[in-house]
């Protein structure tokens, strides 16, 4: 038998290629379970077009699915598997309790594969989401006030101090330095400390944010997370000075897991309260499974434990000072209300008392709407039943997503939605799910704070500082 020349075989594996594809995108125009649902022709045949705006253009196809949906409805088909619904009235159809997966494409990004938010059968996230909900329940924060505000008093201290030496200070650093220092010690039982650095340094925050840069790329290649966790320490050091921090968090994370692990491994081991409870000892209970209580995903849980409870929290207080001290109108009537529970600017205040205060709450909920903390699409897969969407039937196991962006911006439910408007809450005949986690602790407490003693005025800072211009993990 002859054997093939080079060019013969490289000519024909690219006929291969060309005729698999043409097949494919056949299949997927016209056979295809979802070959029926309206949507541009180049989104049906693959993920070329969301790659293009999303990892070319970076972060962009929220705005182009946006515009598909000017043009074909409010369903549409995004990619070749997934469908998104722009209708917020069916949001928690898709978010419902009901048995539903996550989608790898999207935990994928997320490079903490053994964590809860990267756990992808329904099953297994209710029971990682379990072993810490009563470490976030109200009682518990409740237990936590004393650390909050000791740490809401350090931030009024150090903008006392910008005060006096006539320096600008970045919220956004301060108030993530804050929900950093409140996390670690509630959750690690050490405090990271970064409010007490000078200039507030805080590498966590910084590599997570540089990573999380990269969320559309290793949404599509996520090979390239394990590649980069393979990469020497000191390598890495080296590329990029601040996972010198990072890693040394690590380690911290690491020994604590260690040393719960053995505590909880005792036979007389018993759950200590209070303040002196950290998720490990949630995590490491003798009950969990010990398929949960391997290291590395501890070290995951932890890590993600941080990054959530510290971006997020800092960003509504960024927006929702930067509206504050924009509108002084918002803030003379929030100091106002205030002054009912805190006669003086420095009288004690406590959550309990400052939920009560109907303003505050309607301006944490415009903060929380306009600080679009999370835009990144979470597709759901409802896995055993078809969704009903007008006339439309959703297969089982398709990934469905609505953008929480699009229902904080829906006129239709938020009249001038672009507007800082605190009264909408207050017009509202229904308030929405009442706020009993630690990061609306750190809001009320904080809020209340800064409005009660501070008068500043922004510095070259505009709304296109704050606008969601990108779709990013938290931008």
């Amino acid at each position: 038998m002859l054997a093939m020349e080079p060019l013969n075989l490289l000519t024909a594996l690219i006929l291969a290629l060309f005729s698999y594809f043409v097949i494919q995108t056949i299949y997927r125009l016209y056979f295809h379970p979802l070959s029926k649902f309206p949507g541009p022709k180049l989104a049906a045949i693959g993920r070329y077009y969301e790659f293009y705006f999303s990892v070319i253009k970076g972060g962009m196809y929220i705005w182009e699915v946006q515009r598909m949906h000017e043009e074909y409805g409010p369903i549409i088909r995004i990619n070749h598997r997934e469908l998104h619904i722009k209708d917020s009235h069916y949001y928690d159809e898709i978010y419902s309790s009901r048995k539903q997966d996550k989608d790898y494409h999207t935990v994928s990004a997320f490079g903490v594969f053994l964590s809860m938010i990267s756990t992808i059968e329904h099953e297994h996230h209710r029971l990682r989401r379990g072993l810490l909900s009563n470490f976030f329940s109200k009682r518990a924060v409740v237990s936590l006030e004393s650390l909050v505000l000791a740490k809401v008093h350090r931030v009024v201290e150090r903008l006392e101090e910008a005060f006096a030496e006539n320096a600008v200070m970045l919220l956004d650093k301060l108030f993530a330095a804050l929900a950093a220092d409140v996390i670690s010690k509630y959750a690690y039982g050490r405090s990271l400390d970064c409010l007490e650095s000078k200039d507030l340094q805080n590498d966590f925050r910084d590599f997570a944010n540089a990573s999380l840069r990269l969320a559309h790329v290793t949404t599509f290649f996520p090979t390239l997370i394990s590649l980069f966790k393979s990469i020497p320490e000191w390598i890495l050091e080296i590329l990029q000075p601040q996972t010198v921090g990072i890693f040394a968090m690590r380690r911290l994370v690491h020994d604590q897991a260690v040393a719960t692990l053995k505590l909880t491994s005792h036979p007389d081991y018993k759950a200590p309260e209070g303040p002196e409870k950290t998720i490990f000892h949630a995590l490491c209970d003798p009950s969990v499974p010990a398929k949960e209580k391997e290291i590395k995903r501890l070290e995951e849980e932890g890590f993600v434990v941080l990054g959530a409870a510290t971006e997020t929290t800092a960003r509504v207080l960024t927006v929702g000072s930067f509206y504050l001290y924009r509108d002084k109108s918002i803030l003379y009537k929030l100091r106002e209300e205030l002054k009912g529970v805190m006669p003086q600017p420095d009288s004690h205040i406590t959550w309990t008392k400052l939920e009560q205060l109907p303003y505050l709450t309607a301006f944490i909920n415009e903060s929380l709407r306009l600080s679009h903390a999370l835009v990144l699409r979470l597709p759901r897969a409802a896995r055993n039943e078809s969704l009903a969407y007008k006339d439309f039937v959703i297969p089982p196991g398709t990934p469905v997503s609505q953008s929480s962006y699009f229902v904080h911006m829906d006129p239709t439910i938020f009249p001038d939605p672009d507007t800082f408007d605190p009264e909408r809450w207050i017009r509202a005949t229904e308030r929405g799910e009442r706020l009993t986690s630690l990061a609306y602790s750190e809001l009320y407490l904080m809020f209340a704070a800064m409005a009660r003693k501070f008068d500043m005025d922004l510095h070259g800072t505009t709304m296109e500082d704050i606008r969601v211009a990108r779709e990013y993990v938290d931008k």
